[in-house]
């Protein structure tokens, strides 16, 4: 089985966990992204969760003072001991991606990746969203990043669809067909 599609099962069941709690559970996926930021920053604890050698009772004991001390709901953390008994705790950033993407699906929003040429100012990331919403017919997830390379506008990208109204994407534009017109 693909990385992905272990990530895409273990993000269903957490899905299925969190929604069926209503808003309860609403902040688990937060919480298991305050945990891997954890990890992640320290070699230690990813050598102790990755290494066959550390027995899964060490793990889970490592994982449960990590949890205390961030305050990780019951879900959460029940969620990494089914992790690191199955060991896929390697697997935690894939697997929260697909949870975030699936729980956006679920609620209805659409996630678009915008870049633009530099910082927008919120006035025009608000008119950029009721935008998409209109184009697409749902709530839109924005994520801003700042693309030098475009000169100029903006480049959103939403599922495979690609909204181009920056500058290099119209110059490009226009040399294809300059060049079919030749």
């Amino acid at each position: 089985m693909t990385l992905s599609a272990v990530a895409t099962r273990y993000a269903n069941a957490l899905a299925d966990v969190v929604t069926a709690g209503g808003g309860a559970l609403a902040g688990v996926p937060a919480e298991l992204r305050t945990f891997e930021a954890a990890y992640t920053s320290s070699a230690e604890l990813q050598n102790a969760l990755l290494t066959p050698a550390v027995p899964a009772a060490r793990k889970k004991a490592a994982v449960a003072r990590i949890a205390d001390a961030l305050k990780l709901s019951k879900v959460s953390r029940n969620f990494l001991f089914v992790l690191i008994d199955k060991r896929r705790i390697s697997s935690l950033s894939a697997i929260l991606h697909s949870v975030e993407t699936i729980l956006d699906e679920r609620m209805g929003f659409a996630r678009a990746d915008v870049s633009s040429a530099r910082q927008m100012s919120e006035p025009q990331r608000h008119a950029l969203t009721a935008e998409l919403e209109r184009l697409t017919g749902k709530r839109i997830r924005m994520h801003f990043t700042v693309d030098a390379a475009l000169i100029g506008g903006v480049v959103a990208r939403i599922g495979s669809t690609v909204y181009d109204g920056s500058v290099r994407g119209q110059l490009q534009t226009l040399e294809r067909r300059l060049a079919a017109e030749s």
